[in-house]
């Protein structure tokens, strides 16, 4: 009987303080992850077509584009779950940032050696965590 009242009778107060430590780790990885992609994208946006393609050999055009995904990426890192409006875009955002950084990943390994390809692999892991964090472990509330 005691087992049916503890099931039914609500969230304990371990479940209460895993929930509010995850989302507290959450919010800390979406603010890095916004930062960092906000740096990234908008260096993408500022740096000279010519040179950016020069270094990476991609076209600058898709280095403009990859710029302005990951700035869009950035932005719905933080918004929606700040706002509350929408707040189903913050794991969608994740999600597509998790794909800019796979290409990230298999590009930096076809340049050269494999320690620098290890950031951009660590970064995906990083939003896989807030991707699947905010869609199933602790989702925004809309307000």
């Amino acid at each position: 009987m005691v087992l049916l009242v503890r099931c039914c009778s609500g969230p304990n107060r371990n479940d209460v303080l895993l929930a509010h430590f995850m989302n507290r780790a959450l919010w800390i990885a979406q603010v890095l992850l916004a930062l960092l992609f906000l740096f990234a994208g908008g260096a993408k946006l500022v740096v000279p077509v010519a040179e950016m393609a020069k270094q990476v050999g991609l076209p600058g055009m898709f280095l403009r584009f990859v710029g302005v995904v990951e700035v869009l990426g950035a932005i719905g890192l933080i918004l929606p779950g700040l706002l509350g409006i929408r707040p189903g875009l913050t794991p969608l955002a994740a999600a597509g940032l998790v794909v800019i950084m796979i290409g990230a990943t298999v590009i930096t390994l076809q340049l050269g050696p494999v320690p620098p390809a290890l950031f951009p692999f660590a970064t995906g892991l990083l939003l896989v965590f807030v991707a699947y964090g905010r869609w199933q472990v602790t989702p925004h509330r809309a307000r």
